[in-house]
C-alpha cells in the first residue's frame, strides 16, 4: 500500500522514534485492518526534503539509462520513457520529469533503474559503487541479484561478520549476520585485507539480509 502522507507529531523513545501521520482527505481503517489480520506490520518512510534533482544525480541517471538502452537496444529516450512509467507502475509514484524533481524521487529512481540492470546482467560502464546515490539499496539489489557491489559481475556472499572457525557454513543460520554480495576475487580481496580496510577502499559495508 502506498500513499501519500503529511508527517504531524514525531516522539522521541528509548526504542526509536515514533511518527505520527496524515492521510489527506482518506479513511484507510479497512485496509490498515486487513494489514493487521493478516500480520504485515513493516513498511519503509520515505521523506521528501524539497531539494530538486542534483546535477549529480542526473549524470549517474542518465549515465545508468544509457547502459540499459545499449544492452536492450533501445534509443535512449524511449528507454528514459519506458523506464520512468516502470517506476511509476512499480512504486505508485507520480510521473516526474529530470528538470524539477525531488532529490528523493531521483534517488528512489536510480535505486529502480540499477535493480533493474542488476536483474537483466545489464554491464554498467562504471563502477556500481560509482552509480548509486543510496549505498545502502544498491548493497541490498546487489546480493538479491548476486552481483558484486563493487564490479557488477556475477558474485557469492560474503559474510561481514565472521562465521566462526569450525561451524558448518551449510546450516548455521545466518539471518542475522551482516553479508555484502563479491565477485570471486573482490571475495578473496576482502579476505585477504580485511574488512576494515576493504570498507576503507571501496566503501561498502555488510548488510543484513535473509534469503
Amino acid at each position: 500500500m502506498y500513499r501519500a502522507v503529511q508527517a504531524a507529531v514525531h516522539k522521541e523513545a528509548p526504542q526509536g522514534t515514533y511518527f505520527l501521520v496524515l492521510v489527506p482527505g482518506e479513511s484507510l481503517t479497512g485496509e490498515m485492518n486487513k494489514l493487521t489480520d493478516t500480520g504485515i506490520l513493516n513498511g519503509e518512510l520515505r521523506i521528501d526534503d524539497g531539494r530538486h534533482i542534483t546535477a549529480e544525480q542526473r549524470k549517474k541517471a542518465y549515465a545508468t539509462l544509457g547502459d540499459i538502452a545499449d544492452h536492450l537496444g533501445y534509443p535512449p529516450e524511449e528507454l528514459k520513457e519506458i523506464m520512468k512509467y516502470r517506476y511509476v507502475a512499480t512504486t505508485g509514484d507520480d510521473y516526474f520529469s529530470f528538470a524539477d524533481c525531488s532529490v528523493t524521487t531521483a534517488r528512489h529512481f536510480i535505486n529502480h533503474i540499477i535493480d533493474f540492470a542488476l536483474g537483466w546482467d545489464v554491464p554498467l560502464m562504471d563502477a556500481l559503487i560509482d552509480r548509486t546515490d543510496d549505498i545502502n539499496a544498491a548493497i541490498y539489489s546487489s546480493l538479491k541479484h548476486r552481483r558484486c557491489i563493487v564490479c557488477g559481475c556475477d558474485g557469492e556472499i560474503h559474510h561481514w561478520d565472521p562465521i566462526g572457525m569450525g561451524r558448518n557454513r551449510t546450516t548455521v543460520d545466518d539471518s542475522h549476520m551482516r553479508k555484502l554480495c563479491l565477485c570471486r576475487p573482490h571475495h578473496d580481496e576482502a579476505h585477504y585485507i580485511g574488512r576494515d580496510t576493504f570498507e576503507s577502499k571501496y566503501h561498502v559495508y555488510g548488510i543484513i539480509f535473509n534469503d
